[in-house]
């Protein structure tokens, strides 16, 4: 049963993150993306101290250093998301965020030199296809919102890479308090440099700010580390990559935003990519090899 417990969290932090698309569109109707970020990371940190107030004084120096590593990956890859978002649709957006999940395996090859596989390779290619399918205006060039999009995918690729190597050691959630509170402490920086310390509390801003530091921010971070303590990394990858499916099932629904078929076409490559890429094709291979009954 803990399998489907793992499966079910992060079927819910894909969908949570999925939403907080729009939710991030809806709030750029009020916020400054900085105000944004500020906001709901402070939210986050705020929540996650108040309910793991005990947990504070057993912060190790070495959890303080790598979650302060992962905070700034983490500022840094929303800070790209968020901005990239007043250039782009949130579908888009959507999709070109997913494809951080090919990413990773590069990382570990420049980093440690592991060795990348034809699938990895193939799913690599896919995906570029599918982001230029997806984004690039033929006549016009790419988007700087679509390539914002796309950057920011690299951080949170590094995030993910990163996150994966410190948990082995550190407590996850001892890990995700500090991230959290130096992604707000970036994020405050940001918004007094910039000079942007009006505050507006219009009700439908204030409540998609609270949505994004709640949800997306506090809740599905922890759904995301304690889920895959019941689930393979394979499977929590795809899973989590349906994020930028419920990013635009939620844009279409909620925004009203055309789905067209070159968008269409682009988003299943590279959820093909992902897949390939992550699978390796293993479920083809045990149904066309089933084991024998002795």
């Amino acid at each position: 049963m803990r399998k489907y417990y793992g499966e079910i969290g992060l079927l819910l932090t894909a969908i949570i993150w999925g939403s907080g698309f729009v939710g991030s569109a809806v709030a750029l109707d009020s916020y400054t993306p900085y105000q944004i970020l500020a906001g709901r990371f402070l939210i986050g940190a705020v929540l996650l101290c108040a309910v793991f107030y005990k947990k504070l004084k057993f912060i190790s120096k070495s959890a303080l250093i790598k979650g302060s590593i992962l905070g700034i990956f983490l500022y840094i890859a929303f800070a790209l998301q968020t901005v990239g978002l007043q250039f782009t649709t949130p579908s888009k957006n959507a999709f070109l965020t997913a494809v951080n999940v090919v990413i990773v395996p590069f990382i570990g090859l420049a980093i440690y030199r592991r060795k990348l596989d034809v699938f990895e390779l193939i799913g690599a290619f896919l995906a570029m296809f599918g982001v230029a399918v997806l984004s690039l205006q033929w006549s016009a060039g790419l988007n700087i919102g679509d390539f914002l999009s796309f950057c920011c995918a690299i951080g949170f690729a590094f995030h993910i890479f990163y996150t994966s190597q410190f948990v082995k050691k550190e407590d996850p959630i001892a890990l995700t308090i500090v991230q959290m509170a130096t992604a707000t402490f970036i994020g405050l920086v940001v918004v007094l440099l910039r000079g942007e310390t009006e505050f507006t509390t219009q009700p439908e801003g204030l409540t998609s700010l609270l949505y994004l530091g709640i949800f997306s921010t506090t809740i599905a971070f922890l759904l995301q580390t304690v889920s895959q303590k019941f689930i393979t990394e394979t499977k929590a990858a795809i899973i989590l990559s349906t994020e930028s499916l419920w990013g635009m099932v939620f844009s279409v629904i909620l925004l009203s935003e055309i789905l067209t078929l070159k968008m269409g076409i682009g988003a299943i490559l590279i959820l093909a990519a992902i897949i390939l890429s992550e699978t390796k094709l293993n479920f083809l291979v045990k149904r066309s090899n089933p084991a024998r009954v002795e």
